[in-house]
């Protein structure tokens, strides 16, 4: 997801979203861990899109308006 689709969700959708990322990036590590990860690429993607959900749930926090 783009920071751009972040910004447009909702605090709840945002938090839901977030929580959802990183259920998918605990279950890509025990993957990973079993030899069975197909795509290695999503792993850092994943992460990617946790930080991404991170920095708009600051930004709003601390009332930084970015477009």
């Amino acid at each position: 997801m783009q920071a751009r689709e972040f910004r447009d969700l909702s605090e709840q959708e945002l938090a839901t979203k977030l929580h959802e990322l990183q259920e998918s990036l605990f279950h890509l590590r025990l993957r990973r861990g079993s030899n069975r990860l197909e795509n290695p690429a999503q792993l850092r993607k994943t992460r990617r899109d946790i930080a991404r959900a991170l920095t708009i749930e600051r930004e709003r926090a601390e009332g930084i308006k970015r477009s």
